[in-house]
């Protein structure tokens, strides 16, 4: 835009404005390309101009990327969990998500989430049963992890 508008000022159509010419320049450069550009005192005005795009679009290219990398970051983050959940059963953890689409609270089973169960039946937490749920289960405590009648799996001595 600057090498359009001059056009019109007669003082900097001539070759021994050159030097006034690429410092007006470089006075309406972007503050971050000012920086990089005014050091090395380009005073050939096409050189000037060629640096400073190259400089300016490398510095958007540079912001856009960082920009990108912070949203996906973001995007990666259980807001509501400020904890991992690493030695919970059901899917490997890899960089705080699980592998495999999720655990179904519904069934119990992982590799999908509750509202895309395909099992009509809920499943009962208390003794893996269909039919019903835990709060109207009448059996008595099953383990998760051993199967064992009497204790739940936090309390549970065998291994995982």
């Amino acid at each position: 835009k600057f090498e359009s508008l001059s056009a019109f000022s007669p003082y900097y159509n001539t070759h021994e404005a050159e030097y006034d010419k690429c410092v007006k320049f470089e006075s309406g450069l972007r503050p971050e390309v000012k920086h990089l550009i005014g050091f090395s005192e380009i005073r050939d005005f096409p050189t000037l101009v060629n640096k400073s795009r190259i400089c300016d679009e490398d510095g958007r290219a540079k912001s856009n990327y960082f920009k990108a990398v912070n949203d996906n970051k973001r995007k990666g983050q259980d807001r509501g969990k400020p904890y991992g959940d690493k030695n919970k059963k059901g899917g490997e953890i890899s960089g705080g998500r699980r592998k495999g689409g999720g655990f179904c609270f519904k069934c119990g089973e992982v590799g999908h989430k509750s509202f895309e169960c395909p099992k009509r039946e809920d499943k009962c937490f208390r003794c893996r049963r269909l039919g019903h749920r835990a709060y109207v289960c009448r059996e008595k405590v099953v383990c998760f992890n051993c199967g064992e009648e009497g204790h739940k799996s936090p309390e549970c001595k065998k291994p995982k």
